[in-house]
């Protein structure tokens, strides 16, 4: 497999346009501190309240007659899940979703909501069972993050940022988890305009990706570590392969955050910049609040890549 180029990622700039939405670059003259400069990219504006429908987009329109006859089966604890199941749906495609249990329910629903079927496993079985699944019916594995077709489609999220953003900005945050969202929008920032720095944000429970970029090897974490973390879309214990050559050739570093600061982000997001964000899309924002020393930079983006969350939840964070 080789990385995605320009060329790729133009490509799913194409293909998913009209399912996609095309997310405005925000100014937040709230969020400034000390000359600090940020800009939000608020991905829960998605139709499926993710960025997870760039690269699901991407992937199903790119099947051939014979696959899309076939169907799709996908794993995910939710967004990813969304995405395949409204752009299946909207191509006419049958789709299977397998969920682990610790899904939070209101993306259960969500995902059978856009037509998919689903099948609720343990988060032990969550990345055994689509093999299962496409062996025994012929489904079409429709990856989460480790698929070039995702990776170009999760890229449009740094093709949009390098075409809206101001020339002064130095530094991008993305979250990281299995990897397709920062190997897309890294390639696309690095390729676009090289000079500006992509640092990636993940929980301090699930820092699978900090210690493979650290130290050189892709490596894994127990699924019983990463399941501590409240950001529920970034408990995956490894980097794909293909991600993980895309952080080694573009990533400039990866930061984490605690629970207690994406908690208070979730909360400050809502209060002060009037959006909703899932723990999972709340950690890029954290980090420019809560690790200011370790980032260095002047202006800033940062990737909200969700808003899906329970109500219950979202009433917590903000009485806490």
């Amino acid at each position: 497999m080789s990385l995605v180029d320009l060329e790729d990622l133009r490509a799913a700039q194409r293909r998913i346009a009209g399912t996609a939405v095309r997310t405005p670059l925000l100014p937040c003259p709230w969020a400034e501190d000390g000359g600090r400069r940020l800009w939000l990219k608020p991905e829960g504006l998605q139709p499926t309240g993710a960025f997870k429908i760039r690269g699901a987009t991407n992937r199903l329109a790119a099947l051939t007659d014979e696959e899309r006859a076939r169907g799709v089966v996908a794993q995910s604890s939710g967004n990813h899940a969304q995405a395949v199941a409204y752009a299946a749906r909207r191509l006419g495609i049958k789709a299977v979703i397998v969920m682990p249990d610790t899904s939070p329910a209101v993306k259960i629903e969500n995902t059978r909501a856009f037509g998919a079927e689903v099948v609720i496993v343990t988060a032990e079985q969550r990345d055994t069972v689509p093999a299962e699944l496409a062996a025994e019916h012929g489904y079409v594995w429709v990856p989460p993050y480790d698929d070039p077709y995702v990776i170009a489609g999760q890229g449009t999220v740094g093709l949009e940022i390098a075409e809206d953003a101001p020339d002064e900005l130095d530094t991008v945050l993305v979250p990281v988890s299995g990897g397709g969202l920062i190997s897309g929008t890294a390639a696309a920032l690095k390729l676009a305009c090289p000079g500006v720095r992509v640092v990636g944000v993940e929980p301090e429970l699930a820092a699978d990706a900090q210690q493979s970029l650290r130290a050189g090897v892709r490596t894994a974490w127990p699924v019983a570590d990463t399941y501590r973390t409240i950001a529920d879309g970034l408990r995956t214990p490894s980097v794909g392969v293909l991600p993980f050559e895309h952080l080694t050739a573009y990533v400039d570093d990866i930061v984490t955050v605690s629970e207690d600061e994406i908690r208070a982000t979730v909360a400050l997001l809502a209060r002060r910049g009037r959006l909703v964000a899932e723990p999972s899309g709340a950690v890029a924002p954290a980090a420019y609040f809560h690790r200011a020393g370790e980032l260095g930079g002047r202006v800033f983006a940062a990737v909200v890549s969700g808003g899906n969350l329970d109500p219950a939840l979202l009433a917590d964070l903000l009485a806490t």
